[in-house]
């Protein structure tokens, strides 16, 4: 099986062949475990990696933080260095994937599960996310929706998207279904958004 090629499954099927990779950033380095059948399995994708170096300061104090799409929990791992006073969760639909991310930063007490068991009535200071584009467009605006709407009054997002899987047209759909949509940077091919409720 290729390693991504269901890695938005809920149970990907196929042999397990588990992996580390090294999550060198310039205020942490991680060694993380990893396997086939998650996103990315063998290195740090990279515009993972760019939203985690070019992330900006959020405005407002982080209570609460979410890694949507956590695959194996890099985003995660990041999300509890830099807010420590702050409750962080992470949520995939992948089991295999929760699993290792419990693996790697439950021991930093981040919050790991699947999306439909995450309580409703909590809402986010910061979401961060590589979001699954190849689920598809109609799936994909479906799922930022839902969890955009769960920002806080002064909440935002931090969503990092290729032009060519379809970053502008994102950023027109979310200016036009109700968020400020504000484009950070632009490098190799990515778009760095940050998403606010208006």
């Amino acid at each position: 099986m290729d390693s991504q090629s269901h890695y938005f499954d809920e149970d990907p099927a196929g042999r397990i062949e588990n992996y580390t990779v090294d999550l060198v950033l310039p205020d942490i380095t991680a060694t993380l475990r990893t396997s086939s059948g998650v996103f990315s399995s063998k290195r740090i994708d990279p515009g993972t990696k760019y939203l985690l170096q070019e992330a900006p300061p959020p405005d407002t104090a982080v209570k609460t933080a979410l890694d949507l799409g956590c695959g194996y929990g890099p985003i995660a791992r990041i999300l509890c260095h830099r807010f420590p006073e702050a409750q962080i969760w992470a949520t995939d639909i992948n089991s295999r994937a929760r699993a290792l991310t419990i693996e790697n930063v439950g021991k930093f007490g981040v919050n790991v599960e699947h999306p439909d068991r995450i309580d409703k009535d909590i809402q986010f200071d910061l979401i961060w996310s590589n979001p699954p584009v190849r689920i598809g467009k109609s799936k994909l605006y479906a799922l930022l929706d839902l969890w955009l709407q769960r920002l806080s009054d002064d909440g935002e997002a931090i969503l990092v998207v290729q032009k060519h899987l379809g970053a502008d047209s994102l950023s027109k759909w979310l200016d036009k279904v109700s968020y400020n949509v504000q484009r950070l940077s632009s490098k190799s091919g990515y778009r760095l958004l940050k998403v606010t409720v208006k």
